[in-house]
């Protein structure tokens, strides 16, 4: 059977490592990566024996990522957010195909949301799936996206059955602060890109982000739960074209 490194990109998860690591007991090595928490978080790897952890200054997702991918031993990786939890079922299915003999590039395995610890099961994130299991000598995270990271994997791209479990927030204030700070880095890259701010973009694509998840993508039907999902995500995409416009507007050095 080919042998996986298990690996993780964290800061400030304290409270997320003792579960998110049981359940990464079948894989041969766990790898972390932490952005110098202050939470205990390096400190509680170094003393778990089934981890191999180091720091590293975060840049960027992208960059961690292939930080990551560097310090792996095997050629099968496996990415775990330490929000997320891996169920006998998946871990299973993934050590079941790692004895075949011919596999694909890459696997993406889809995830089932949680928000305060209860289910969401609409509000846009019922498709959501993340390329996830992989071989690392097929390919790399690319560079330019610097949120919701893409990895350039050649086909074939299988998909898994079963599903990983994804504790997303637990809390709305934490939610809020992350939500905001993915946005920032979404319209750094825009700006990356070349995009120029304009205001009616702002507005319009603020508000289908929100129709999008609340009642196109039966957000309604989750609930309070989902009504926060679809307001934050707004939010994000609000926060993105702000600091577009913020950077436009700043004079180059």
């Amino acid at each position: 059977m080919r042998k996986l490194s298990a690996l993780l990109i964290v800061k400030n998860e304290r409270q997320h490592l003792p579960d998110v690591i049981d359940t990464l007991a079948f894989t041969d090595e766990i790898i972390a990566v932490d952005s110098f928490s202050d939470d205990g978080t390096f400190e509680f790897l170094q003393e778990d024996p089934r981890v191999q952890c180091v720091q590293k200054q975060f840049v960027d997702y992208p960059s961690q990522r292939n930080y990551c991918l560097e310090l792996a031993q095997h050629d099968w990786v496996f990415f775990v957010d330490a929000d997320e939890r891996v169920s006998h079922q998946l871990s299973q299915e993934i050590q079941d195909l790692l004895k075949q003999d011919s596999l694909a590039n890459g696997y993406q395995i889809y995830r089932q949301f949680y928000y305060k610890r209860k289910k969401l099961n609409f509000s846009g994130l019922q498709t959501d799936k993340a390329l996830r299991l992989f071989d690392r000598t097929k390919g790399q995270y690319k560079a330019e996206k610097l949120v919701h990271e893409t990895l350039d994997l050649p086909q074939p791209v299988g998909i898994l059955k079963n599903k990983l479990d994804h504790f997303f927030f637990d809390d709305y204030q934490t939610y809020r602060s992350k939500m905001i700070t993915y946005g920032k880095m979404k319209g750094l890259e825009l700006h990356q890109r070349g995009q120029n701010y304009n205001s009616l973009k702002h507005i319009f694509k603020t508000m289908y982000k929100f129709i999008n998840h609340y009642l196109v993508r039966l957000g309604i039907l989750d609930g309070p739960r989902g009504f926060v999902v679809a307001k934050l995500n707004a939010r994000s995409v609000w926060e993105r074209y702000k600091e577009l416009k913020r950077l436009s507007l700043t004079p180059e050095e």
